[in-house]
Order: C-alpha cells, then structure tokens, then sequence
C-alpha cells in the first residue's frame, strides 16, 4: 500500500505599497493608444489602451479614445496613491495631445514631459513609398 502525502504551502500576500510619485508613458501610434503608469524604479501600476476600454477598428486611433484610455489608467493610479508624474511621450499618432490634458484634468502634478519619439538619424534606408 502506497500513501502519498502532499504538503501545501501558504504563501503570504505581498503586501501593495502606496506610490507618491512615477513615470507615465503614453506610445501614441497610429492605431492605438497605449497608457502605462509605472512607479520610479519601472514596475507597471496601472495601464489602459483605447483597444482595452472597448474602442475597435479606427476608432482606437482618435483622440477621444485616447483621453478615455489615459484617464482610465489615472483612476488604478490613484487608488494606488499617485500624485505626481513625469510624462515620456513616443510616437506619432493623434492622441497625444488629449492624453496629456487627461493627466492635466485629473489633478495629477506633471513634473516633466518629454517627447521619446525615435528619429532616424539618416541610418537605414527607408521603405519605398506605399502607391495606392
């Protein structure tokens, strides 16, 4: 006769530590929105894209789906605490304009905003032009 035993191990919570202050990126492209709010070592407290709150298709690329996404990633923000926030922006897409004023609207304090957006400095050759 052949008992096993299984031994289970609790493992403890781990316990969610108010954060003051953290980084927001905002990639804005031409067909979506991405808003990630990150703590100042990088670890992700809340994001939203305007594909995640219910935009599809072309809609996604607005930028009133972009203001919805961002203030949607300040609402899990704030109830992790935050009050203040450097904004990196990357991207050319046109919501991040309203993305930005969503961050002004919900009385975060903004810091610092600066523009991430990769330009070429003449490297490789670019893609032939699209014909349609």
């Amino acid at each position: 006769l052949i008992v096993k035993t299984t031994k289970t191990v609790l493992k403890k919570k781990r316990a969610i530590l108010p954060v003051v202050s953290g980084n927001v990126y905002i990639q804005s492209s031409f067909n979506n929105t991405i808003v990630t709010v990150t703590d100042e070592t990088g670890g992700v407290i809340a994001w939203a894209s305007a594909g995640s709150i219910g935009f599809k298709g072309s809609k996604k690329s607005t930028p009133y789906a972009a203001s919805l996404a961002a203030s949607a990633s300040i609402e899990k923000a704030k109830l992790r605490g935050l009050r203040k926030a450097k904004i990196f922006i990357s991207g050319v897409g046109s919501g991040r304009d309203s993305a930005i004023r969503a961050f002004h609207n919900a009385s975060i304090e903004v810091e610092l905003i600066k523009d991430m957006t990769p330009m070429p400095h003449n490297g490789c050759r670019r893609k032939k032009i699209r014909r349609v």
